[in-house]
């Protein structure tokens, strides 16, 4: 009987079940869109009940699409969108909606954490930045404006493991995500209540769950779930990894000589090593999926949702003559060309890198420029934004030779030249589109035992689909262009506090 892998991926507003044979084919797919609510300017919340339902409905359809009996999926496990944070009950249901990381009412709290020392303090044990959309400082405001919430919370959990509890009813944390949250002295690989004191959150220790690995067994799909989503009672489930880690094990990214590039919703810029970097410069260090590496990263949510908002607000009514709105994209940035029209985008509309306070914009829009030339300009925005993180990660390690790609950005081959043509490094392209759902796949198949180490699954599941090589030709212009987008973003950044006053 063939043996299959159920592979769950929550992003921001979007919740995938897709379903692997143990080659690593995609039998079946299915997505949920739940809705973004924003309560406030910065604020950045969704419904965890509606993720919950959205997660079985798509579980049920993938089951459904493949036509096979649900007994043979031997593992099951979730990625999701790591940091923000998903408050729950005793009962398993939410003590408040739960928070993106693109949420910024923690800014004040991290903003004075950086001026008091308090930063400096604990960056030896969190191996991180500190930023609003960190549980910590989201927990902090919370503390303050609605004690309440805490007061009821039994569960601080991450994002897939809200998920992970509902299908087993078993509460654990999973390492690779708490240790990119500050919740944990990463250091040690552990909780920390001295830690948690330096930031006031010493009242939350006993909420913290207990600790697990991406590749171990966190309980059993209940006969309640089982009957929401179709599943077989019992099916194990996997610690499952935060979704930048379950995107570079999908791409294949398993020893130091590649560097993983997720252009999603946040701008993911990564590599693992052997040897932890903790830098006051550097956005963070978590533990790897695999055993004995460190991951390093650069981020911040400036990448494809910038594009996405274009498409949405824009582009609303254009008509698109029968195209997907993407093609019709894409093929606006080939109109526009890539010669310099003098015109900057700078992709902070969710976030920044630069200045906790920055806004997006454009920068020289004149009259005679086109629709077409402010896609080009948001498109070339976001590569240079990850650009400007890769930069950062190149202080620590020699340039890659490879770049794997995986986030929404992929499916487009126009820009991920672009990316190639702007970075001048190959840009190889995994098969699977649906690269957090492969991930986790592979971390139950490590779990369950089908795969005896997390490096021989993914060869085993991994297929490169293409490479998209450097022009040459092109990096006097990208150079050039890129030199400006950095001397706005130096002009800017003594204005962007007038902005925070509001």
């Amino acid at each position: 009987m063939e043996k299959y892998l159920l592979g769950l991926d929550n992003g921001g507003t979007m919740s995938k079940a897709a379903l692997y044979d143990l080659e690593g084919h995609e039998i079946a797919v299915s997505s949920r869109k739940t809705e973004l609510i924003q309560p406030q300017p910065g604020f950045t919340e969704r419904d965890s009940n509606e993720m919950w339902a959205a997660n079985v409905g798509a579980i049920r359809a993938v089951i459904a699409q493949a036509g096979i009996d649900s007994g043979q999926i031997v593992g099951v496990a979730a990625t999701g969108h790591g940091n923000g944070v998903y408050l729950t009950q005793a009962d398993g249901t939410p003590a408040y909606n739960g928070i993106i990381s693109t949420d910024s009412r923690g800014n004040a709290f991290a903003a004075q954490w950086q001026q008091d020392g308090t930063f400096e303090k604990i960056l030896p044990k969190t191996m991180q930045s500190c930023w609003g959309g960190q549980p910590t400082t989201i927990i902090k405001w919370f503390l303050k404006y609605q004690p309440e919430v805490i007061e009821r919370t039994r569960w601080v959990f991450m994002c897939k493991d809200f998920i992970r509890f509902k299908l087993t009813g078993e509460a654990y944390g999973e390492i690779t995500d708490y240790s990119g949250s500050s919740l944990m002295n990463v250091r040690d690989v552990c909780y920390d209540k001295d830690l948690l004191a330096e930031m006031g959150l010493e009242c939350i220790y006993d909420k913290l769950p207990p600790l697990r690995y991406s590749g171990e067994i966190c309980g059993y799909v209940t006969e309640e779930a089982a009957g929401l989503t179709g599943l077989k009672a019992g099916t194990p489930v996997a610690g499952g990894s935060m979704d930048i880690h379950a995107s570079a094990m999908a791409v294949g990214v398993t020893d130091e000589s590649a560097m993983c590039v997720v252009a999603g919703t946040w701008s993911i810029n990564e590599y693992i090593s052997k040897t932890p970097v903790v830098d006051k410069d550097l956005f963070m260090t978590s533990i790897d999926t695999i055993p004995g590496y460190w991951m390093t990263l650069e981020g911040s949510p400036t990448s494809a949702s910038n594009q996405e908002w274009f498409l949405t607000e824009v582009l609303k009514g254009v008509d698109l003559h029968d195209r997907g709105i993407y093609d019709f994209a894409n093929e606006a940035v080939v109109r526009a060309g890539d010669d310099d029209k003098g015109l900057v985008f700078l992709p902070f509309l969710f976030g920044s890198n630069v200045n906790m306070n920055a806004k997006g914009a454009f920068i020289g829009l004149q009259s005679w420029h086109t629709r077409d030339d402010m896609l080009r300009a948001v498109y070339e925005g976001i590569v240079f934004s990850h650009k400007y993180h890769i930069e950062k990660l190149l202080k620590y390690r020699d340039a890659p030779d490879l770049i794997r790609m995986a986030g929404g950005v992929a499916k487009s081959k126009i820009w991920v030249q672009m990316f190639a043509d702007i970075l001048q490094v190959p840009i190889e392209v995994a098969r699977s589109q649906e690269l957090g759902a492969l991930g986790s796949a592979i971390n139950a198949g490590v779990a369950v035992g089908v795969f005896p180490s997390f490096k021989e699954a993914s060869e085993q599941m991994v297929d490169v689909m293409y490479t998209a090589r450097p022009d040459l030709s092109k990096k006097d212009v990208y150079d050039k262009k890129y030199r400006r987008y950095l001397k706005v973003i130096d002009a800017l950044d003594g204005v962007w506090d007038d902005w925070d006053e509001m």
